[in-house]
Formats: structure tokens, sequence, C-alpha cells
């Protein structure tokens, strides 16, 4: 730690860097306060137990946040171990700026986008059943095409209740569990035969036979990595928010959409599934609260919903179940131009800030890790 930040202090000025002595003895959120941080350097060598379970915690705080895991010598086992647990990057005592460099390189081109960082992720989960998730989920995924999203995937990760095959009257020999078994060799040929082609965006579906609730299932990790250096957008449709498969999915989403309905017993179940989140540290920030059939004479509007759970809505769909019945049987997309149709190809152009027909936004200044990581290239290049 010593060299690594006399390193950052005399190589880059300006960087803020918070040394911490000891390895958390408790939630690292609670450790670091309010303070946010871009990147984690972590040292292995005092305490291997202690470094693996850090990485675990800095991974519930920000799957994104990069982790430099430090070690004392090249150890292949050492390193495939910190890889499993979620760790980015190496350095190798003695530390240099010669061996910074293309680390930081590496973690600059992911965070603008390059491989390993590019799809967006959006994962969509019911507070309770029945409240159109799965409907929104699909819709949405045939939306992006018109935003100028050109690689798509649609996943049904519901491994118990998966009704996207239906929706869509798609069928197909294999399921996003063939993904998680294989995950350890996917490549473009196998991939190919894994997903089912439906209006020009891929759909891995989920299995036939309803999984057994008690099957543990693998960590999902590595299949979203492979699929975010594949497509541009991931649109996953997720049962209910209570299992460690639904968190590790959402802990690697960009943006969840909670989708209710305004009836109070779903109202209900929105408040619960948002502390569920929060009591394992999904950041509120990307969730994003979709009111689905709103009512209004049945139940909240939309000021008493944001104040019954501190939570801003993000969209909201109105009530047209006679058309959502019609696309079901004609194994089709909403029309476009239904209010339904319409509320659909808004909520697309609102997450991707791109108007259907419309130019793609500005490209923003760097911020965060992108602009920290190219302040850190540019000093340590000169």
């Amino acid at each position: 730690m010593g060299e690594l930040t006399t390193l950052i202090s005399t190589r880059i000025p300006g960087a803020e860097v918070t040394p911490m002595a000891h390895y958390p003895d408790r939630k690292l959120g609670d450790t670091l306060g309010s303070k946010q941080f871009s990147m984690c350097f972590l040292d292995t060598t005092t305490n291997l137990d202690a470094a693996l379970a850090t990485i675990t915690e800095v991974n519930k705080i920000g799957p994104s946040i990069p982790i430099v895991v430090l070690l004392g010598g090249n150890e292949p086992d050492l390193i495939l171990r910190c890889l499993r647990q979620g760790a980015t990057e190496f350095l190798i005592h003695p530390l240099s700026a010669e061996q910074l460099q293309p680390v930081l390189q590496r973690l600059d081109h992911q965070s603008s986008g390059g491989i390993g960082g590019g799809a967006r992720i959006i994962s969509v989960v019911p507070v309770k059943g029945a409240c159109g998730a799965s409907t929104i989920a699909s819709n949405l995924a045939f939306q992006w095409k018109k935003v100028g999203i050109k690689r798509v995937l649609l996943a049904d990760f519901d491994p118990a209740a998966g009704t996207l095959s239906f929706q869509l009257k798609l069928k197909s020999s294999y399921t996003f569990l063939d993904a998680l078994s294989r995950s350890g060799n996917l490549d473009a040929d196998l991939w190919r035969g894994l997903v089912v082609q439906c209006g020009g965006i891929d759909v891995l579906l989920s299995p036939e036979n309803p999984m057994d609730a008690n099957v543990e299932l693998n960590d999902p990790a590595d299949v979203l990595e492979f699929c975010r250096q594949i497509y541009d957008n991931i649109t996953i449709d997720l049962p209910g928010a209570y299992s460690t498969w639904v968190l590790q999915v959402v802990r690697a989403s960009d943006e969840v959409l909670l989708v209710t309905t305004n009836e109070l017993p779903a109202l209900r179940a929105a408040q619960r599934a948002l502390n569920h989140f929060d009591r394992h540290g999904i950041d509120r920030s990307k969730i994003r609260l979709v009111i689905n059939r709103f009512t209004p004479e049945v139940g909240l509007n939309q000021a008493s919903i944001q104040t019954a759970l501190h939570t801003e809505v993000f969209h909201m769909f109105p009530n047209e179940y006679d058309i959502v019945q019609r696309a079901l049987v004609e194994g089709k997309p909403l029309a476009p131009i239904t209010l339904l149709g319409k509320s659909m190809v808004a909520l697309a152009e609102k997450i991707s800030g791109v108007k259907v027909g419309g130019n793609a936004p500005e490209k923003k200044k760097a911020t965060g890790l992108g602009a920290l990581l190219a302040s850190l290239t540019s000093r340590i290049s000169s």
C-alpha cells in the first residue's frame, strides 16, 4: 500500500487516495460512510481470506467498480481465485509506473464502452405475480432497434415460471441453463445455437419444465460478461426480487425496472422489494419504478405513490388489457399506434435518451472513472 500510494501521489498529482490500514471488519459501506470511489486497489499478501471477502464487499457496493489486486508474485492459482471472486486486474510486487500504465489503459477502454463493458443491461423485476413485467420486458426489447441500438438480446431468466416462449410463440432445445453450464467455454458459434431469432433480436429462453425452486443456479457473471461483448443492449426478464439469483443479476445490471401496479397490495409489495434491495446493498439510483396498468379509479395516484414509497415514479403505462391480450394471442409486440404501444416507445426513449427517428444525444464529457482514468493514463504516459 505504501508503494502504491507513493507511486500515485508522485506520478499523478491531484488524485485522491483513501488508504485503509486494515481490511474492513464490518460492511465496507459502513466503513466508508458517504465516501464514493471509482476504483479499488486491494492487497492480498497480508491476509488472503480477508482480501477475498473484501472483493465480495466491493462487488456488493458497486459491481462496476474495478478491483486491482496487488500480488506478492506471479501466482496463477491465486489469480484464478481472485478472478472468480470478482477481481478485474492485477499488479505484482515490486510496483512501477510501467506496470500500472497498461492496467489503467485497459480499464479506461472498458469504462468507455470497449470489450467487456459495452452492452447496457436492463433488468425487469415484478414486485409480485401478474404485474405485467414479462410483457414490458419483451415489448421493450423490440423498441431498442427503433432508437438505433443494433445488437439486442432478450433473456428470460425466470427458471420456474418463464413465459417469454409462450408470449412470442418461440421454441428452442436450449435455455439459459445451458448457457450457465457452458459459461467457461462460450464462443460465438456455441451462442448462436443457444438463442433464437425473433423480429431482429436474439432471445434466450427459460426451461419449458419449471425448475425445482430449491436448486441453486450458477453465478451469471461469466454469461453476462460474454453477452456484454457481443450485444449493445441486454434486456432481462426476472422473477420476483427474493432470491440470490435475482440479486446477482440485479447487481450486474445498469438499470432495474421495478414493475408494480397502483393497487394497494402491489404497492405494499413494491415497498417490501425496495427495502429488500436496500438491505442487500443495491444502489437505489439504478432502480426505476414503473407503474403498469395505471387505473386512477382503483388505486393511488402518482403523487401518492411517490410519497408512500419515497421513490420517484419513472414511467406509467395506461391500462389497455384487451390490447395486451390481442398481442399475446398473435405472438407479436404491441402495435405502436395504440396508447400502450406509444407508451412503450416513450419508455425506450427515456432510458436510451434517444428519440425514435431522432439523433443520438451528444456524447457526454467523461466523468467518474472514465475521467479519472483518462487523467491517470495521460499523466503516466508523460
